[in-house]
């Protein structure tokens, strides 16, 4: 997109400047001074990642990165009882769903999350293990929770979300059935009823409550986006050919996603 382009975008959904740098990842400053033509010639991966943002909506949320079905994510057909209470939900309601029903609680809103995929649960399967095994080898203190405990991510009773992977560097946050305050590390793997949730709503709550790393994977375009490393200030995409730098270790630690790509490709072949 051009800045014209962006201009419009950004018009046309009422996005502030500080919602911009909430869901891009780039600082207010630098959107100020783009928008404003102070800044002629940005750097592409700031652009990238306003981009993914405003294809979100050109998109009419189905085919740009980050983005896609949306409709599907908030409880309906499936349990209508959750319609009329929206919005006024708590803890207690999160803890009283079923066992079998999966389920995550944001702002008082109760999501249905539905079953995994069996390449979701490879790749949570394939990454927690490279993070472990890190984690082991250099004798760290941080833990690793894959399809992880709920995430009381305000330290209220309106929001318990329920990420794909964590990684929890201070045991203080840690408690027997969830986990307290904002985790060090966070993966959010996207299905197609999971891609608003993961990168608008949950993206926005993970930034205000101070998560230092948060990935998205998106196994059907074989990309990672990758937000708030502590070395960069934007969001950076990383494509199937990728080795992906963890940020919180440093980049000492890369996950093989170019492996990882590939060994899906061979076992899940797409279906002409």
């Amino acid at each position: 997109m051009n800045l014209k382009q962006l201009m419009y975008f950004k018009e046309k959904n009422g996005y502030t400047f500080e919602q911009l740098s909430e869901l891009s990842g780039v600082p207010v400053g630098t959107i100020q001074k783009i928008f404003s033509g102070e800044t002629r010639t940005p750097r592409h991966k700031t652009i990238q990642a306003l981009e993914m943002i405003m294809k979100f909506d050109e998109q009419n949320e189905d085919s740009g990165y980050c983005s896609g079905d949306s409709h599907n994510d908030v409880v309906r057909e499936a349990a209508p009882a959750y319609k009329a209470r929206q919005g006024s939900y708590t803890l207690d309601d999160y803890f009283a769903t079923p066992e079998n029903v999966r389920v995550e609680l944001i702002d008082g809103v109760i999501y249905d999350m539905g079953m995994p995929s069996t390449v979701h649960q490879y790749l949570i399967t394939k990454i927690c293990h490279a993070i472990y095994s890190h984690i082991e080898e250099k004798g760290g203190y941080c833990m690793v929770f894959p399809a992880s405990p709920g995430v009381q991510i305000d330290c209220d009773d309106r929001s318990m979300l329920v990420p794909d992977l964590v990684v929890v560097c201070d045991p203080a946050k840690l408690r027997r059935r969830n986990i307290m305050g904002a985790p060090d590390f966070v993966i959010e793997i996207l299905s197609p009823s999971s891609v608003r949730r993961d990168t608008k709503i949950k993206l926005a709550k993970y930034a205000a409550a101070g998560v230092r790393e948060y990935w998205v994977v998106d196994p059907d375009r074989e990309r990672v986006c990758v937000y708030w490393t502590p070395e960069d200030g934007i969001a950076a995409v990383y494509g199937p050919q990728d080795d992906v730098p963890v940020g919180i270790f440093s980049g000492e630690l890369k996950i093989p996603m170019r492996e990882i790509f590939e060994q899906i490709r061979q076992m899940w072949p797409e279906e002409e």
